[in-house]
């Protein structure tokens, strides 16, 4: 990655994507309900009109020697397995907002459905935090399961632990066996056990949309070029993706790791049993800046900005956007006003337009933008730039994930209340019908580069067309310049 990663290492970008999620409301609840899926039968809870399954793992506790390794199959259990709390979330170095367990046995899922659903459409989501931070359980699932969708959140592997090359892994690995993006081969793993499973909450195996913001964004433009993901998801919404889409080549990315690994205490000649013996407090700790995906030369084979350019990605319906402010994950270094449009433009709003222009020859793709602002933000220090990176979560969610504006404020007000119900239903209907048929205001026109034209979702929000183009324009130039 060439401008991000070193922006981004430079300033160890550990941002969450995510805060903690309302709970659902309490009601009395239904028997419990339960479900056989890879490993043995599972029995979650039931309230509001919606089953939920937390806990639920996806694949084999990577640890020990599976560290390092491409996820396996997950160990089968007796009796009834109890899924009413979370599972651990991934090794990482920030706090979630509350207590929350951290370790390396972390490949865990949560399903949320609809009590009475049948063949009803899925949503999982892959959550941000620059592949070092974050987990599934920080987004409450039930906001898209009350509106008719099966609803998965999982996590997966960061950092050191989850995008991490070094010479002695490739040694001892396959000739075939992937290598270096564990976090993309268990977000894989994650989709295939969707795949074979969620017909047993009554969701439809053949009507999967993956949606993700930030770095869980930058994977999901990774997935879609690979070839394992064929026939995994059908539809893809990337919020924020904010990147061109380089990666590391192995050799390249090797070198990194053989660094990163005697920061965390090993030495210059260690071995790969020496490597697993490391701590992965200490892995965590050396992983520094926002990890990417690299080009191993087997599960991945190319860029992302390659396959995108070279029309090698899944032909599927796609929606992709960014906010106004994407710059706020610069804003602790840089408060040059027109320069924080600029990183916005050049790293966000410039690769967006890029991905849908080419791919907008086939399954149609929609661009957005967004740049609403909570009333309570309004006229403060907090507004005056803009969106923020990840401010559009809690209007996708509906409100039930993520106070709007992204910290603990005033209650939200009926505007704000109206921008969540629009924002949903665009996502929702996306969903259903493989179109953002949106449940208010002008109809979202898919993407055209003779005549183009995006949603702004702002105050007010409209269809906008040739969006900054001069801007962008330039600064696809200057990327495309730079190469």
């Amino acid at each position: 990655m060439k401008s991000v990663v070193s922006g981004a290492a430079a300033l160890a970008l550990v941002i969450l994507a995510g805060c903690a999620a309302s709970p659902a409301p309490t009601q009395e609840a239904s028997a419990a309900p339960k479900a056989k899926v890879d490993g043995g039968v599972i029995v979650g809870e039931a309230a509001d009109g919606i089953n939920t399954f937390k806990g639920v793992p996806y694949a084999a506790a990577p640890v020990g020697d599976l560290r390092w390794e491409p996820p396996k199959a997950v160990v089968a259990w007796s009796g009834d397995r109890a899924a009413t709390e979370f599972g651990a979330s991934c090794s990482q170095s920030t706090r979630l907002g509350r207590e929350v367990k951290t370790s390396e046995d972390c490949l865990f899922l949560n399903v949320y459905a609809p009590a009475k659903a049948k063949k009803a459409p899925v949503m999982v989501w892959i959550h941000g935090g620059s592949n070092l931070n974050g987990s599934g359980s920080i987004y409450n699932g039930a906001a898209f399961a009350k509106d008719g969708i099966v609803t998965v959140t999982i996590n997966y592997r960061m950092g050191a632990l989850g995008f991490f090359a070094h010479p002695a892994i490739t040694a001892a690995a396959g000739p075939n066996e992937p290598l270096a993006d564990y976090g993309l081969m268990d977000q894989t793993a994650a989709l295939q056990w969707v795949k074979r499973n969620i017909s047993k909450f009554g969701g439809d195996p053949d009507k999967v949309t993956v949606f993700g913001e930030s770095a869980g964004a930058i994977d999901i433009y990774a997935l879609l070029g690979l070839k394992s993901s064929k026939g995994l998801f059908n539809q893809a919404i990337l919020e924020s993706n904010i990147t061109w889409g380089d990666s590391l080549p192995l050799a390249k990315a090797e070198e990194e790791g053989k660094a990163l690994a005697v920061r965390a205490g090993a030495s210059e000649t260690a071995t790969l049993a020496e490597l697993r013996a490391l701590p992965a407090d200490k892995l965590v700790a050396a992983a520094g800046g926002a990890q990417f995906p690299m080009v191993d030369g087997r599960f991945m084979t190319e860029t992302s900005l390659q396959a995108v350019a070279n029309g090698h990605t899944l032909d599927i319906p796609t929606i992709i956007g960014t906010n106004s402010f994407e710059a706020s994950l610069i804003y602790a270094r840089e408060k040059d006003p027109q320069k924080l449009v600029d990183w916005t433009n050049a790293q966000a709003g410039a690769p967006a337009r890029f991905i849908a222009t080419k791919t907008a020859g086939g399954k149609p793709t929609w661009l957005y933008f967004f740049s609403y602002l909570p009333t309570a933000i309004r006229d403060t220090p907090r507004g005056a730039n803009g969106a923020s990176h990840a401010s559009e979560i809690a209007f996708v969610y509906g409100g039930m994930t993520r106070p709007f504006g992204g910290a603990a404020q005033a209650e939200p007000s009926d505007e704000d209340k109206a921008m969540a119900a629009l924002m949903h239903s665009c996502w929702v209907a996306f969903a259903k019908t493989g179109a953002p048929k949106c449940a208010s205001g002008p109809a979202w026109p898919k993407y055209d580069p003779a005549m183009p034209e995006l949603m702004e979702f702002g105050m007010p929000s409209g269809v906008r067309a040739d969006f900054r183009k001069a801007e962008l324009d330039a600064a696809t130039a200057a990327e495309s310049g730079a190469r």
